[in-house]
Parts: C-alpha cells; structure tokens; sequence
C-alpha cells in the first residue's frame, strides 16, 4: 500500500509541473504527421528487407533524422541507425527502440502497397514481407523523433532512437558480427552508454488487439526463446529388413513423443507455461532404405531461469535416453537464444498513467504472457524497460491474421496512438526524473505566472 501511494504520489507531482504542457502539443503533432506516418509504413511495407540487409529502410530513417537536427549514428550492428536528440534542459536519457526487418514470407494480402519482393532463403524461392509489423514501427518511431525534435528546447533530457536491424534474425549466417546480430549486437557496441540510458520503451504492433487499444504486462511479458537440434544416428538397412538395422525415424517419433511430456509432467505449469516444439524432421532418401541417420530441428520457450535449465536439461535426458533404448545415439545442441522479455514492475506501475492518460483507461488492458520472443529483453538486461503492444486489429473484425503469416494485416488508424504513447512515456519519465533544481524553477516559473 506505502509503495503504491509513492508511486501515486510521484505521478501526481511529476504531471503537475513542466514536461506536462507539452501533451497537448505531442497530440496535436502526432495528428498533424499521421498521413506522412502512413505514407512512410506503406513504403517501408511495399519494400521490404530481410535482417541485416536494411541498407534502403536505415538510409531513409537517417536522411528523416538529420532533417530534424537530430545526431545521427549509422551502421550500427551492422544496419542500425541511432539518433540522439539533447534536449534543452538536463535531465535523464530515454531510449525509444524500432525494429526494422522483415520476413522470408510471399504476402497473399490485397493492398496497392502489397510486397513483390522476391529472394532465396534457406536455398528456397520465397517472397519478403513485413508480416510482423516492423514497418509500423519504424515510421511511427520516425513520428516521434519529429514531434519531440519539434519541442527539443523544452525537453529536459536526451532521447536516444534505436532504429534496430535484425530482430527476427539475418537474412544470412555471414551476415552475423561476432557470432551476434539485432539487440543484443547493438547492447554490445554500446549504444546503451555514452549517454547513459536509464530507461527504454518500446513497443509491438498487434494484429490480434483492437485499435485504438493497448496491452501490457508487469514483469515476464514475453518468453525466452533457444533454437533445438536434434542429431539421431541409427544403422542403414532395407525397408523390407527393418530388424537388420537402427530406424532413426521411429526413434525419432518416439523422442517427439516423448518431449511433449516435459511440458505436462515436468513443468509447472500453473506458474509459467513453457513450449517444446519439434517443427522440422529431415530423414530418408528413398521408400524401401531405413536411412543412416536424421535431424530434427525445433523451438523451446520459456519463461525463467530455474524452467529454462529444467527443460534444457529434460530435453537431453529424454532424447538420449528414448534413442539409447532402441539402439541409436541422440547428439543434443540448445543454441540460446533471446531472454525474457522482462517490464520492471516499478517502471510499469510508475508509467503506466502515461499511456492510460493518451488511449484512456478503459482502452488499457493486462495481458496474458505472451509465448512469442522479442531480442528488446537485450536492451531490458541493462536498464528498467516497458514494452507493450499497441492495437492494429480492424474494429469488428472476428478472424484477424496471426504475425509471420501471408494474410497478416494492421489498422494503420491506430499509429498516432502509437507516436502519443512513445512521447508521452518519454517526457513524463523526463519529468519525474529531472533534477530537483529544474523543478525548482518550474514551480517558480508557475507561482510567477499566477502572480501576474
């Protein structure tokens, strides 16, 4: 109850004075940009590009920055593009994060904007497609960076934009710097440091949450995510002669099998849910050869340290064991991958009146945990982070398009909610942070008015 009145508390002091005379004009602003927002999404979305091979989409996001006279870092892990924007007044740094790739997926939706990019991935023909939202992103950060360079003089703090590459993965392994790519590459060259961030917000376009609605959740919001290989090796023979070898495919049906129990035996999964996901096998040449050997690939999610070891460990001991039994040898690789996507609980109740002040209350929903992973938890590693999910859903609509998918589809209505929530997390931040001295003069500045 005393945390929770503290924080009240702080809110109610921190809109009281200074940074709070600048929503009306981070409103007005995000409405007055809202056609040039959209135009820039549609072009982003007409013309997309796969992880770290960002060149046209980061070259327009820098031109746009320097435009405003905002510092322009580029070529950042890789493709990423930073801009600082030093407000007028001292105070603490926000970092604002986009993310900018797109995805190896052929667009079926009916727009004049539709995606005809074509490339080879993975040795196959596919189509590129935003079909996760990341041009949404990009141009509604691009909003806010003009809305708040607009009142730079005002701002009691600097805002560092992080126009990230990469968050889905590279279009290709040798596109990879140091092994690492996305938000963890651009944490490791320091974009979290000189200035020094203190917080970091950032938010998700949703196909599946009514516009003009946002979601959120304090503390795990999304899972950690490791990529799963699986090496079965057994002993060639004829079809017709099974008992003469090792059959690697029936171990390997034996071992799918035998995972799903990790997660409804294993886990506790009243706490956390977690997933074990077998999505490829690749096995066999012919119909009447049992094969040598085979390879199974697939996801693990979950959601803390102590369940991520468990199901790690689970795994091994499942897959080995299942193959020891039928006489083959299972080799388990876990590549680690994203972490947690974590809100600190302090920052999410300390800001949550921001964005509950521009979509209003009734429009701001606790969501459950997300079982999708976002590389931003590498930027919530080093400062507190809220990240939340911004509604892109049509009114009425009952069947909308899951992300990743050919038929996936945003209510572009719903950005300058985007661009007035970013801003408004950014200033009131500022506000309850600014230095005892800037408060000072601000009320001086109040009493003096009301004098007059």
């Amino acid at each position: 109850m005393k945390k929770t009145l503290t924080t009240l508390l702080a809110i109610s002091y921190g809109l009281a004075f200074g940074q709070s005379s600048l929503k009306p004009r981070i409103n007005a602003g995000a409405d007055a940009i809202e056609k040039k927002v959209i135009t820039w999404r549609r072009d982003f979305h007409q013309n997309p590009e796969l992880g770290n091979m960002e060149f046209r989409t980061s070259k327009i996001v820098a031109d746009h920055l320097r435009s405003l006279g905002i510092e322009v870092q580029e070529n950042v892990a890789v493709t990423g593009v930073v801009g600082i924007l030093k407000g007028g007044k001292p105070g603490p740094v926000v970092a604002l994060r986009a993310d900018m790739d797109g995805l190896p997926v052929t667009e079926r939706v009916d727009i004049p904007f539709k995606s005809t990019v074509n490339t080879i991935y993975n040795g196959q023909k596919t189509g590129v497609m935003h079909a996760c939202g990341h041009d949404s992103h990009v141009a509604i950060l691009m909003g806010v960076a003009e809305v708040l360079a607009s009142m730079k003089s005002e701002i009691a703090g600097t805002v560092k934009f992080l126009f990230q590459p990469a968050e889905e993965g590279v279009y290709d392994p040798k596109l990879l710097k140091n092994g690492k790519s996305g938000a963890e590459l651009m944490v490791m060259e320091g974009v979290m440091e000189n200035p020094k961030v203190d917080a970091v917000f950032g938010l998700h376009i949703s196909s599946v949450t009514e516009v003009g609605t946002i979601g959120y959740r304090p503390g795990a919001t999304m899972a950690a995510v490791d990529q799963l290989a699986i090496k079965i090796n057994g002993k060639q023979t004829h079809g017709a002669n099974p008992w003469s070898g090792i059959d690697p495919i029936t171990t390997a049906s034996q071992i799918v099998m035998g995972l799903q129990t990790i997660v409804s035996r294993n886990v506790n999964i009243t706490e956390n849910p977690a997933i074990v996901t077998v999505g490829a096998i690749h096995g066999g040449i012919r119909q009447n050869i049992i094969s040598e050997n085979l390879d199974m690939i697939g996801t693990i999610r979950t959601f803390g340290t102590e369940q991520r070891e468990l199901v790690h460990r689970r795994i091994k001991e499942v897959a080995t064991n299942i193959a020891e039994s039928a006489g083959a040898k299972a080799d388990v690789t876990i590549d680690t991958g994203y972490p947690v996507t974590y809100n600190d609980p302090a920052l999410t109740e300390k800001m949550i009146a921001s964005v509950e002040g521009v979509a209003g209350k009734e429009n701001v929903k606790v969501q459950p945990v997300q079982t999708g992973a976002e590389d931003f938890s590498f930027f919530q590693q080093k400062v507190p982070g809220f990240f939340y999910f911004l509604g892109g859903k049509p009114k009425g609509s009952t069947t909308p398009a899951p992300h990743h998918t050919p038929d996936f589809y945003i209510d572009e209505s719903g950005f300058t909610l985007g661009i007035k929530s970013l801003a408004a997390l950014t200033v009131d931040y500022m506000e309850m942070n600014t230095p005892k001295d800037n408060q000072a003069t601000a009320i001086g500045n109040k009493k003096a008015k009301k004098s007059k």
